[in-house]
């Protein structure tokens, strides 16, 4: 029994702290961040009829689909604080909860082809973009030190959601109709708030913070750690949210006499199922080789595939087992980070720098889709330059992790 038992000291250093059922709890936050992720990018799916039924311009386009991006990774730096302070299970039942009006706004705006509504819809479904600021604090606290890459890497499988949204949304907007498709996913965001409010509870380890919010991320700005993660995170979570936003319409435009909207979202889909197995694998690898060898490895991947991709191989398997190998060299280094953040992060500083890093995560992905549309070559039908600078990007962070030292020397 005792060799099953799993303990660790607490965070203040006094005595020994039994963590048994912190699988269980990872795995219901990883379900709640699911639903989070896939009422986030909800609208990316669709983005065909909204385009269509609206009129919309390139540039329009890109704001529709940025929007949530944005707003959700600005958030994420408070709410990074606020689980600190507040707690996993309060925090996780109040964000699905308030993703809610989100998607209703989403779907009155969709009926009555209002542009304007639908940015506020996509503003509002920002809220559910944070929710991941809260998983990475909540599961480090359940796992001993040498074991959080493993934690952040099954919690961050949550980004499953984007592949459900990608995969599900047109699918069952064909089946069942637009407004149906939205209120399965309101019923889900209630569900599993009501699981997380009943069923959730903290890691024994955790121990609140009483510090106010503002000082305590101006503190995690003030660390080293903070800002290097936040670059490199950026490159490796902000490309997966660009692709995973923006993939659709690239392909549908790129491909236009091979992929329609259902084929481009199932090739999102995959694209970010392959992103989501990864994640968890370069946290576990980060666990035994050490967070910069992976990150090292991650970032000359996605050099060498962005510039693939920007060669814009003919639709089949070259182009599909291009885009899955990219997405799985970014869920690579989106294990490793954290990985790394969970080895590095002072005590109680956890959630705040998880917060802050996660909100540079998805600016990231907030600029590349606009950047996309600027840049569009409507003669070449290309968005070579926007992928030049994925790869010029890349290879910058590359270099910057070269410099770095690993990661557990540097607590």
């Amino acid at each position: 029994m005792a060799a099953r038992t799993m303990h660790t000291r607490s965070m203040s250093g006094v005595g020994e702290l039994d963590l048994r059922g912190g699988m269980a709890n990872v795995v219901l936050a990883t379900l709640a961040s699911a639903v989070g992720f896939w009422a986030w990018m909800i609208i990316a799916p669709l983005q065909a009829r909204y385009a269509t039924e609206m009129g919309l311009t390139e540039g329009q386009i890109s704001l529709m689909l940025a929007t949530p991006v944005l707003v959700g990774s600005l958030g994420r730096v408070v709410v990074g604080a606020l689980a600190d302070r507040l707690g996993g299970r309060r925090m996780f039942t109040a964000l699905l909860l308030a993703s809610v009006p989100g998607v209703l706004l989403v779907v009155v705006a969709g009926e009555n082809g209002s542009f304007g509504l639908l940015i506020t819809g996509g503003f509002v479904l920002g809220v559910a973009g944070t929710i991941f600021a809260v998983g990475i604090p909540f599961s480090s606290a359940w796992f001993p030190p040498d074991k959080r890459g493993l934690a952040t890497g099954i919690f961050g499988m949550g980004m499953i959601g984007t592949a459900l949204a990608a995969f599900a949304t047109p699918r069952l907007e064909r089946v069942v109709g637009y407004v149906p498709t939205h209120l399965i996913v309101v019923a889900l965001l209630l569900m599993m708030a009501v699981l997380t409010w009943v069923l959730l509870r903290e890691s024994p380890a955790w121990r609140q913070s009483t510090e106010p919010v503002v000082p305590k991320v101006v503190g995690a700005l003030k660390l080293r750690i903070t800002w290097e993660m936040s670059l490199l995170y950026a490159i490796v979570f902000g490309g997966f949210v660009a692709f995973s936003t923006f993939l659709p319409k690239y392909l549908v435009t790129i491909y236009p006499d091979d992929v329609d909207v259902v084929g481009a979202g199932t090739r999102a889909a995959t694209f970010a199922a392959a992103a989501v197995v990864a994640r968890p694998i370069g946290g576990v690898l980060a666990d035994k080789l050490g967070p910069k060898l992976i990150t090292l490895v991650s970032l000359a991947s996605l050099v060498a595939l962005g510039y693939v991709v920007g060669q814009q191989p003919a639709e089949g398997i070259v182009a599909g087992l291009t885009f899955i190998l990219l997405a799985a060299a970014m869920g690579l280094g989106m294990g490793s980070v954290y990985a790394w953040i969970g080895s590095s992060s002072p005590p109680g500083r956890a959630g705040a720098v998880a917060g802050v890093v996660a909100a540079a995560g998805g600016l990231g992905g907030y600029i590349p889709p606009l950047v996309m549309g600027a840049t569009y070559d409507p003669v070449s039908n290309s968005y070579h330059l926007g992928l030049w600078l994925l790869v010029v990007s890349a290879a910058f962070a590359l270099v910057l992790t070269g410099l770095l030292p690993p990661g557990r020397e540097r607590t």
